[in-house]
């Protein structure tokens, strides 16, 4: 039994505690810490929550705690992760993992020294979609993947944690990081070779933006992404015999399978369907992965977050954003 201690009480948190109490047989929330005691006490009252605190620190030291998940803005998560794991605790961290690629080596030098779990909890990598897409795709049924397109909108500018360069806000890190996975997880291994990006800025944060991945292989990508649109939130992966189709790319819903014809013809509709919600699976993986002493997920390795963080990096270099600790 995995036992858990949420730090940060805010929506995702309240979400994933909802998802928590429905999974008896393999966690159970131990703690829950905010720092204002009354809004943990509040959490840990709707969801039955033995413990609340009003500090982070109360959490680190709780011994019986096997895991922390953490759910406060991306500024934050280095910090609150080195604390945990100076602690003995394995951590499980809502993405994205860090602000930048530097952060998110150190959490993970850390995690190996100390012999401890630390994981990006994005969900849609361990969803059963993306090994339904894997599947068609490896199965040679669209024929060789050529292009990839993906894109990404909520309107969640009027929100701190995305309008503030200080809490590593902006579209990018938000929601770009959907289109992003969803890219980078249909093109398997393949390296990138070249990207470029443009964005609009204001306020210090991207408010949203294009860019442009070219891949080793010759596959073609681009993702978009935005604070102050709603998108329609679709993921396309072409190939030279068909197309994939994914109706939103942040919690895919249905797959849809088309015929490489000039006027495509619809061969299959792949409905998308949960145990729970679909966060679900990142919890399950977790609980594997400590209960057998492996320190990284495999639906999302230390490479692959560190990948996406240089990726994210690179295009913040190119518009000259910088969030969080990089300011100072």
């Amino acid at each position: 039994m995995l036992r858990i201690g949420i730090l940060g009480c805010g929506n995702i948190a309240g979400t994933l505690a909802g998802t928590m109490v429905r999974m008896p047989e393999t966690l159970r929330i131990e703690a829950c810490a905010s720092r204002d005691k009354a809004k943990a006490e509040e959490f840990a009252s709707r969801f039955d929550i033995p413990k609340a605190y009003g500090s982070y620190e109360e959490l680190y030291e709780d011994t019986d705690i096997d895991l922390i998940y953490i759910a406060t803005p991306h500024s934050h998560h280095k910090q609150q992760m080195i604390a945990a794991l100076e602690h003995g605790r394995n951590v499980l961290s809502e993405k994205a993992f860090t602000v930048n690629e530097k952060e998110a080596k150190e959490v993970f030098d850390l995690a190996k020294e100390k012999g401890l779990f630390a994981g990006e909890a994005i969900w849609t990598r361990y969803m059963p979609s993306r090994r339904i897409i894997d599947g068609i795709i490896t199965s040679g049924r669209i024929g060789k993947v050529v292009t990839i397109s993906a894109n990404l909108g909520y309107k969640i500018l009027h929100k701190e944690r995305i309008h503030d360069p200080h809490l590593a806000g902006g579209a990018l890190l938000d929601v770009g990081i959907y289109p992003l996975n969803f890219v980078l997880m249909a093109a398997g291994n393949d390296t990138v070779k070249s990207l470029t990006g443009l964005a609009v800025e204001s306020g210090g944060v991207d408010v949203r933006s294009s860019a442009s991945l070219i891949f080793s292989s010759g596959i073609a990508a681009s993702i978009y992404s935005d604070s102050e649109t709603n998108t329609d939130k679709r993921g396309i992966i072409y190939g030279t015999e068909g197309v994939i189709e994914v109706s939103n790319v942040n919690n895919p819903e249905e797959i849809r399978i088309y015929s490489g014809d000039r006027t495509p013809e619809l061969l299959e509709t792949i409905p998308v369907t949960h145990e729970i919600n679909g966060y679900e699976y990142e919890l399950k993986e977790a609980a594997e992965c400590i209960a057998s002493g492996r320190l990284e997920p495999e639906s999302m390795p230390w490479s692959e977050t560190l990948r996406v963080l240089r990726i994210m990096d690179s295009l913040r270099g190119i518009w000259g954003i910088k969030l969080a600790s990089e300011l100072e």
